[in-house]
């Protein structure tokens, strides 16, 4: 069977099963999977269910299944087509989901799943297990169409990703990788080989305590006698003053670092925690947070450093260093106490993705896209992905997913047509990746 055949008989199963990708986003919204680390309640902390369900939909496809625990009580489930290791593809989307938020701003039930207006809806749906129940569909109309692909076929659903990808990065840990991968996130049906890197990044800075009597001692100039006590440095206060100089970085980040596929401004660098007050402890945050009366000698903050597809992590970090080294050497005191620089906060960091875009698999989907009537378009992932795991890991990486709104808000929904054109193009591209047995 030549693979143009193959995919014309893919597709019209596909078409002949519809109601298979509906029903089965339906089914995994309606067990409610919201990350344990957002909110941790048995009734909404279902991935074992999710998980087990998943994978008895995939044995009757015929795929060996396997459920390796990456966190206590929460399995990530990997099932499996052999095949040639030079030709394999995973099929990969997260299980786990953020919290519902205020029911009262929902019209249709968060874990109901349910259909109208030509959309799925419930927490989840676009976000992404509309993206999962795509790769399930393209491997069932696979087997349906009686294709039998060259290369091994991998579907992994992950979780933990909306806490930082540490479900894909046990299974990376645990030998599960192949040649590419197609993350199937929501976007919104533009093929996305790219994704820019990001570092969760802490500034301590480090001031010296005293009583805030004596503020005025550090503040006006006084006269040195044998009495004088010692003046107080505030760290909330410098840390006021970082915080404006790094948006001056920002600033000359975003006018100079382009990339052809994301926004200009995309190399931002956001500052989420600022945590401020005396002494510090073994968390390397202050211990003291609730005494105005002390001038502060601790401050922390934790930013959110994203940076290009095409840029070197160690280049970014350095850049970043610097940064703070010149700036403190305009302050005396920072001068002789410089501020201290740590990264991977949590564990946490996402290497870039930089698949080529002449790869054989992007221009693989966009030849699909083409074939389906739509204009091939590429972009950029905006947000991170688990995409960044396994590239970091050498595997070549394609972001693409459905259409929705809702994302990460209320009513959140998958587009119906657009959950079957993502499964006929991941299919195409699975089928041309990996091969067809003759």
């Amino acid at each position: 069977m030549q693979k143009g055949e193959a995919i014309e008989r893919v597709w019209s199963s596909l078409e002949a099963e519809r109601d298979f990708a509906v029903e089965l986003t339906q089914a995994l919204v309606r067990i409610p999977t919201v990350n344990p680390k957002f909110v941790a309640d048995p009734e909404l902390n279902k991935e074992p269910e999710h998980q087990a369900h998943l994978a008895r939909v995939l044995e009757d496809l015929g795929f060996c299944t396997e459920l390796p625990e990456a966190l206590p009580g929460r399995p990530n489930l990997v099932g499996t087509w052999p095949g040639s290791e030079a030709r394999s593809l995973i099929l990969c989307g997260h299980v786990d989901v953020v919290p519902e938020g205020e029911r009262a701003l929902w019209t249709h039930d968060p874990f109901g799943g349910e259909l109208a207006n030509g959309n799925v809806y419930g927490r989840g749906a676009l976000d992404m297990k509309g993206g999962i129940a795509a790769c399930v569909a393209a491997a069932k109309a696979i087997r349906d169409a009686g294709v039998i692909l060259e290369g091994r076929l991998e579907l992994h659903a992950v979780v933990d990703e909306e806490a930082g990808g540490f479900g894909a990065l046990d299974l990376i840990r645990r030998g599960h990788l192949a040649k590419a991968a197609i993350l199937a996130e929501a976007t919104w049906d533009e093929v996305q080989p790219a994704e820019g890197g990001l570092d969760w990044v802490r500034v301590t800075i480090r001031g010296k305590i005293a009583h805030a009597g004596w503020r005025y001692n550090a503040v006006y100039p006084q006269a040195e006698t044998a009495d004088r006590p010692k003046p107080g440095v505030n760290a909330l206060e410098k840390g006021v003053k970082f915080i404006a100089a790094l948006q001056e970085l920002e600033r000359d980040w975003g006018r100079r670092k382009f990339h052809p596929l994301l926004p200009p401004g995309i190399t931002t660098i956001n500052p989420g925690v600022m945590i401020a007050g005396a002494g510090i402890g073994e968390d390397g945050r202050p211990q003291v947070l609730s005494n105005p009366a002390i001038i502060p000698d601790t401050c922390v903050m934790e930013f959110d450093l994203k940076y290009l597809p095409d840029e070197n992590e160690h280049d970014v970090r350095r850049e970043f260093e610097e940064f703070v080294s010149h700036w403190a050497a305009t302050d005396s005191w920072l001068r002789e106490h410089p501020p201290k620089v740590e990264w991977e906060i949590g564990g946490l960091r996402f290497p870039p993705v930089s698949t080529p875009e002449n790869h054989p698999l992007v221009q693989s989907m966009l030849g699909a896209r083409r074939q389906l009537g739509y204009p091939a378009e590429l972009g950029g992932y905006i947000a991170v992905s688990d995409a960044a795991h396994y590239a970091g890991a050498g595997v070549d990486c394609v972001i693409f997913g459905p259409s929705g709104d809702g994302y990460h808000a209320s009513d959140e929904h998958v587009e119906v047509d657009s959950l079957i054109d993502c499964a006929k193009t991941i299919a195409a591209a699975a089928v041309e990746w990996c091969g067809v047995k003759n």
